[in-house]
């Protein structure tokens, strides 16, 4: 129990990540139907990296304090990371639809086989950023609630 409570502040936010996993692929089987591949798929609601990054921001700003060079280090992380989230993976799912649609308008004329079908959902919609946030750092506050209770 010792190991436990010295090692919470990146306990919870690992926790809280694969947590916030099982959560988007329940959410995610409930609309699509069951499909085991998809465990970790990328995208839906909510975004598992923000819930993760403002779990362990939370985590660390409560245990190490807000004045901590750890928190200002976990900070910028934040930023790096909500930022690949909404902003860099959108960008990805973008190139991927039109390469789909530049193979779709060659068909006949080159080997598909070569030219696999791209997925196009890569990112994540604000919403579900501000979801991800949002779990991340309500279930940290109760977790720590309930660990230091």
């Amino acid at each position: 129990m010792e190991f436990i409570q010295t090692h919470l502040v990146f306990l919870l936010p690992i926790f809280v990540g694969l947590f916030s996993q099982v959560t988007k692929f329940i959410f995610f089987t409930m609309r699509h139907g069951w499909k085991p591949e998809y465990i970790f798929t990328h995208g839906h609601m909510p975004s598992a990296h923000t819930a993760f990054a403002v779990s362990l921001l939370t985590s660390i700003g409560y245990f190490e304090g807000m004045n901590s060079g750890a928190f200002a280090v976990t900070v910028g992380l934040a930023f790096i990371i909500i930022d690949d989230a909404l902003r860099i993976r959108m960008i990805l799912g973008d190139q991927g639809r039109y390469l789909n649609m530049l193979v779709d308008q060659l068909r006949g004329e080159i080997d598909e086989s070569k030219f696999p079908h791209l997925k196009e959902r890569v990112g994540h919609r604000t919403s579900e950023v501000i979801a991800g946030a949002l779990f991340g750092f309500c279930l940290t506050v109760i977790l720590i609630a309930l660990l230091n209770a």
